[in-house]
């Protein structure tokens, strides 16, 4: 039966793939869109049937999928929270263009990101994103999906360009409390004690969007800082080294009716190197190891103490960066035999992506086969990527 239904969910992302390559009048339905593969998933996950999904798509092909599953529901959907990026003129070129190898039917099953077994992320569809050119636009963008019927959020999706970037310091964002949200302390096993933190889907630095209830999750401190926050880095680090742009979607994934996310699958391509700057297609785990965590409403309890001993710390997760031969001839080794780094400016964790000070708490903290000694200046090393410790500041 398992077989059958992802089978049928497939058969129902080709239809919407089919027709919205079939006519302009689907311009709303790619999948890669706002409505993304994963929502087709979600609507699965959901109880909606096959033949529902499919039969709303081609009975109500002017609606988006968020509309559609509003009336599903009996409930009367409100008009769009964001308007439509301008799209090019018939025969307009665009600066930048989408390389044909994102353009594929890749089609995003949970069953894809298996369950955490100790990395951070693991690397979807051969680390290559899913995009169609209706999501390419004049001038960058961010638009939001509008939250489900349970006020979970949806996708979220923009063409990064510095003219996003925030001009300013983020505000507070604590009187948003998102879905599967709890203010919970594990002092003992987490660095920052707090279990959760207010997820952007679309990062501040990315877009200068903060406090959007339709950009905030409840992701673990493991998810947020260590898991997504590399990715975010290497895009803003990208996008200020050379003025080129982004296309990136982010889509929370939720399982059935739980308020917590299970995870997020992020979706990243440089635009005018066709790729060569940022391609990646992940899914990141929001897990906090030590802790165990009911996803239907997001209570947590730690695992007893023979158990936290037991557990090892994370595998490295493949390298981010794509060009990883970049830093070759750079960033020179460190002497791992006597774990001795004070005669290097910096520490760098290649599994986080972060540089230290030697003399850095977490230094101490880091696997050897994680670490890296390097004399390159702050401003190289964010350029390649990295970026500072919270704890030490560098």
């Amino acid at each position: 039966m398992k077989k059958f239904k992802i089978k049928a969910l497939s058969l129902a992302a080709a239809a919407v793939i089919a027709l919205s390559s079939a006519s302009p009048a689907y311009a709303w339905m790619p999948t890669p869109d706002l409505v993304t593969q994963a929502e087709l998933g979600n609507l699965f996950f959901n109880g909606f049937s096959i033949e529902k999904i499919i039969s709303g798509v081609i009975n109500n092909a002017s609606l988006k999928l968020e509309k559609y599953k509003l009336l599903l529901e009996g409930k009367t959907p409100e008009e769009p929270v964001v308007t439509n990026p301008e799209k090019p003129d018939a025969g307009e070129a665009l600066p930048y263009s989408l390389p044909e190898s994102v353009k594929s039917g890749y089609l995003f099953k949970p069953a894809d990101a298996g369950k955490y077994s100790g990395s951070h992320y693991k690397k979807l569809n051969g680390n290559v994103p899913v995009f169609a050119d209706s999501d390419l636009a004049k001038e960058a963008y961010e638009k939001y999906g509008r939250r489900d019927s349970l006020n979970r959020c949806t996708a979220a999706i923009a063409l990064l360009g510095k003219e996003l970037m925030p001009t300013e310091p983020r505000g507070s964002i604590s009187g948003i409390k998102p879905t599967g949200w709890h203010t919970v302390r594990y002092d003992d096993l987490i660095q920052d004690q707090y279990l959760y933190n207010r997820s952007h889907l679309l990062a501040y630095s990315l877009t200068g969007e903060n406090a959007n209830e339709d950009n905030l999750i409840t992701g673990t401190r493991y998810m947020n800082q260590e898991g997504m926050e590399p990715f975010e880095s290497r895009i803003a680090n990208y996008i200020n080294r050379t003025g080129n742009h982004v296309l990136y979607r982010v889509t929370p994934i939720f399982e059935g009716n739980n308020l917590l996310a299970s995870g997020v699958h992020m979706e990243a391509v440089s635009l005018e190197d066709g790729g060569d700057g940022i391609m990646f297609n992940v899914y990141v785990y929001n897990v906090q190891p030590g802790i165990v965590i009911d996803y239907k409403d997001g209570s947590s309890y730690a695992e007893p103490a023979e158990k936290i001993e037991e557990i090892k710390k994370p595998e490295p997760a493949e390298d981010v960066n794509n060009n990883a031969s970049q830093n070759s001839g750079i960033v020179k080794p460190g002497n791992t035999s006597g774990g001795d780094y004070s005669e290097y400016t910096y520490v760098l964790n290649t599994n986080t992506f972060k540089f230290h000070y030697p003399n850095c708490a977490s230094v101490a903290r880091m696997s050897e086969k994680n670490k890296l000694g390097s004399d390159l200046t702050r401003d190289e090393l964010m350029r390649l990527g990295y970026s500072p410790c919270g704890n030490c500041k560098p």
